[in-house]
């Protein structure tokens, strides 16, 4: 009888390989499975999946307890098969990791599709929370919960609710989701449809949700909209809490609708009358009016004139006499003042008001006061280089001239005389209210002095007469007609009738020479000329001594007149 071959090594490892489930063979290791339930036993479901052995699973990994896990022996189920085989020859089987495994796959296409998924915010970590996603477990970032920051999350977990996938690694197991981005989609949903029922110039009725520094947020029934301070009212507002709180509910006016943004601007001050119809004819240029400084600025003062009328005193319109000064040193918030309209635009809602026209023009008030000749007493307020500032009554200030100061010094042996915060008398020479400038004489006071207003003496337009040289300056010089006669000017280009001759420098302090008194100025001062008596001498000489037939020449007459002088 022939003896039966025995199985090679190879075919041994086969055999053994088909019994015991070989992963390389059959596949079962790291794969979800189906599997029956063969019993129900001490808290553990035992369930064939085909391989040598039966694994076994506890009950809480298909419900939430033992007693309620739905099993029944017969059950088909998916499980993760984790090993083939134990210590114990059992197969590691585990339904959560099968549900896991499920819910990967079906979260991934969920992900590339852009689709929202449902899940269950169940515990907390630092930054945030977990979420379940029917197995798969997804961090949500506390700033991905809501729109805007919560602070009791208490209602919202474990309660199933949308979730929008951010990114997904499967390697490294780490999902995160959002909450926060299905709200604003949603929201941005219900804003377009709130949007279509809204129209601009519509009147709504709204709730106001906040209130900032620049305006309000009114909700108009699910979608917000911004009231701009300045849409408030036509009065000035310096805070929107003045004119309305949260909670309150508000009529607005919808100014504005910005379809790509969805931004919604409103209006209160848009359903009163606007104050600013007719008020050019309400305030004509000139009218004096009372007002209400509501603001201080560093380039002047508002004035409200009546309730959303306000008007700008510019800093140049404050103060007559206080240049240079801050607004702030001259009117206080809320003090009451009377103003004068100057400008009016209603197109550009300007009015520009004058502070200091309200009040008297000082320097005609000085000039009625104290007319030329008058005597005025002040404080020396500065001194500089070419004369003295004296304060005088009325806040306005007067200048003596440096050649004004005294008699026979120099200018500035004069002022060396002088010093800050002297006491002086002064005679008033002259006024220009224009250019608000007084011109004072210190002098003229001395013994033996011209009066003002007739310092001249007997001088008069045309006279020939002999000056000093009290200083020579660079447009000229400064003359005394005889000894202490009237003070008068040489202009440089007075000082001859030849280009060289027009230099103040050939002169010097105390040089006697002749000229003519060609006028006066405002100070009733002579101005003198050696220009014009030079050629007031040559017509003179040419109407004595010429004759039309006589054939001599121009030098001829006037050496023959020279020389007449000369005997």
């Amino acid at each position: 009888m022939a003896t039966a071959a025995l199985p090679s090594r190879d075919d041994f490892a086969k055999l053994l390989d088909e019994q015991l489930g070989n992963a390389d063979d059959g596949g079962f290791e790291g794969r979800v499975v189906k599997g029956t339930v063969t019993a129900i036993e001490n808290g553990m479901a035992v369930i064939d999946v085909g391989l040598k052995s039966e694994g076994r699973i506890s009950l809480r990994e298909f419900a939430r307890n033992e007693d309620d896990h739905g099993l029944s022996v017969g059950d088909e189920v998916e499980v993760y098969v984790d090993r083939v085989e134990n210590a114990d020859g059992e197969a590691m089987l585990s339904r959560d990791r099968a549900r896991r495994e499920a819910a990967w796959d079906k979260l991934e296409n969920e992900f590339g599709e852009g689709k929202r998924v449902e899940g269950r915010i169940f515990g907390r970590v630092k930054g945030g929370f977990t979420v379940d996603l029917d197995g798969a477990v997804a961090f949500l970032p506390g700033s991905q919960v809501d729109i805007r920051p919560v602070r009791d999350v208490a209602p919202l977990m474990d309660m199933p609710q949308p979730f929008q996938i951010l990114k997904m690694d499967r390697r490294r197991g780490n999902i995160v989701v959002s909450r926060r981005a299905v709200l604003e989609e949603t929201r941005a949903e219900q804003r377009s449809e709130l949007i279509d029922k809204l129209s601009e110039g519509q009147v709504i009725d709204g709730v106001v949700k906040n209130i900032t520094d620049y305006g309000a947020f009114v909700d108009l029934g699910g979608i917000d909209g911004l009231l701009h301070v300045t849409d408030m009212s036509y009065k000035r507002i310096n805070h929107p809490s003045e004119v309305i709180n949260i909670g309150d509910t508000v009529t607005v006016q919808i100014i504005r609708i910005n379809p790509e943004t969805q931004r919604i601007s409103l209006g209160m001050k848009q359903l009163e009358s606007d104050p600013w119809e007719g008020v050019a004819a309400k305030y004509p240029m000139g009218m004096k009016v009372n007002g209400t400084v509501t603001n201080i600025t560093e380039y002047g003062a508002f004035v409200e004139l009546e309730a959303g009328i306000e008007g700008l005193v510019h800093v140049s319109e404050m103060s007559w006499t206080k240049k240079n000064v801050h607004p702030g040193k001259i009117v206080s918030t809320s003090q009451e003042v009377e103003v004068v309209v100057l400008e009016v635009d209603s197109d550009k809602r300007r009015i520009s008001l004058g502070l200091k026209q309200a009040q008297r023009n000082p320097w005609e008030e000085f000039a009625e006061q104290h007319p030329v000749g008058s005597t005025v007493a002040g404080e020396v307020k500065n001194a500089t280089e070419f004369g003295l500032f004296i304060g005088l009554p009325g806040d306005v200030d007067g200048m003596v001239h440096m050649s004004d100061i005294a008699w026979g010094i120099s200018g500035e042996d004069a002022l060396a005389l002088h010093r800050k915060g002297e006491e002086v008398d002064a005679v008033v020479l002259d006024v220009d209210v224009e250019k608000e400038r007084i011109s004072l004489g210190m002098k003229q006071l001395e013994k033996g002095a011209p009066a003002a207003g007739g310092a001249t003496g007997s001088l008069k337009r045309g006279d020939v007469t002999t000056v000093t040289v009290l200083e020579v300056r660079d447009g000229g010089l400064e003359v005394q007609a005889g000894d202490d006669g009237a003070t008068g000017f040489i202009k440089r280009s007075d000082l001859g009738r030849d280009r060289d001759e027009q230099r103040p420098d050939r002169f010097q302090t105390g040089q006697k020479l002749d000229a003519m008194v060609t006028g006066f100025d405002r100070s009733k001062k002579p101005n003198f000329s050696v220009k014009a008596r030079q050629i007031a001498e040559e017509k003179q000489a040419v109407a004595q001594y010429g004759s039309s037939d006589s054939g001599a020449s121009l030098g001829d007459i006037l050496g023959e007149a020279l020389k007449k002088n000369e005997e």
